[in-house]
């Protein structure tokens, strides 16, 4: 739920995707393997020109003066170590194709409560009130860090031009987690009659519901002092590299579940000849 301009790296194909097989083989591991961290180690290194990630040598002779300036920023380190996130951004544009009108897919999107948790099987989605879902996708690190991520989204009703969205909300209970999720998806339906060859045609007006939709997620993370002592390039490039990954096999995974459960759902039978999008 596939590529567009402006995609991230995790959008590209197979064969074109740096980061493709990063990632363990079950739907919800989204762990870097010890090989994998050694290998991104190697292309980025660890050293880190920001001088507050640089480690103090105990036994340099200093002058008073620069051992209390040392001091003053060995302090300032700890302060912006409690505070200061690391953001990593993706973009995924998708689409999807259901056989049928537009009014009878919307019905069903609309009745979200009896399809959505099914479907984001294997991934955990407890309810939030009447619209939302705390969405949990299991563990998520690389480089010897790691969170459960979890996401509060709210699945909104259509506006007037029938366009869905999806937007953060918060997790009740929940106590801080060291990372911030902001999730914006944006969900548009065009209903279109396919137009078949002759001696092809399998009913008349035949009618599909193609839906695109983009999603624009940002995740900042409080990293642990060892994690900031890497450099920047590897900590920006594996973090945006994993949250690709993961928006990615979310996003397939989520799509082609609601695709077959609403033909399913429908006793739809779609022929062999229309290829639908997922």
């Amino acid at each position: 739920m596939q590529q567009e301009p402006m995609r991230s790296p995790a959008n590209q194909e197979p064969n074109q995707e740096p980061n493709q097989e990063i990632l363990g083989g079950n739907d919800s591991d989204f762990l870097l393997t010890p090989a994998q961290e050694a290998a991104m180690l190697a292309t980025y290194g660890t050293d880190n020109d920001d001088s507050r990630f640089e480690l103090q040598d105990s036994d340099a002779d200093e002058q008073d003066s620069k051992q209390d300036k040392s001091l003053d920023q060995n302090q300032d380190l700890k302060a912006t170590q409690k505070t200061d996130k690391t953001a990593f951004n993706n973009n995924y544009v998708g689409y999807m194709d259901l056989f049928a009108d537009k009014h009878t897919v919307m019905k069903y999107l609309d009745a979200h409560q009896g399809w959505f948790r099914r479907c984001a099987h294997p991934f955990k989605a407890d309810p939030i009130g009447e619209t939302g879902y705390a969405m949990g996708v299991g563990k998520v690190g690389a480089i010897g860090f790691q969170v459960d991520a979890r996401v509060g989204l709210d699945l909104l009703p259509p506006d007037a031009n029938s366009v869905y969205c999806i937007i953060t909300i918060p997790i009740p209970n929940q106590l801080p987690q060291g990372y911030e999720v902001d999730f914006q998806a944006e969900m548009r339906l065009e209903e279109k009659t396919l137009d078949l060859q002759a001696g092809q045609q399998v009913g008349q007006n035949v009618i599909m519901t193609s839906i695109e939709w983009d999603l624009n997620i940002t995740v900042s993370l409080q990293f642990p002092p060892f994690i900031q002592r890497l450099s920047q390039d590897m900590l920006q490039k594996t973090g945006d590299g994993v949250l690709g990954f993961v928006v990615k096999r979310v996003s397939k995974s989520l799509t082609a579940k609601v695709q077959d459960d609403f033909h399913k759902t429908h006793e739809i039978k779609v022929p062999k000849q229309i290829k639908l999008r997922k």
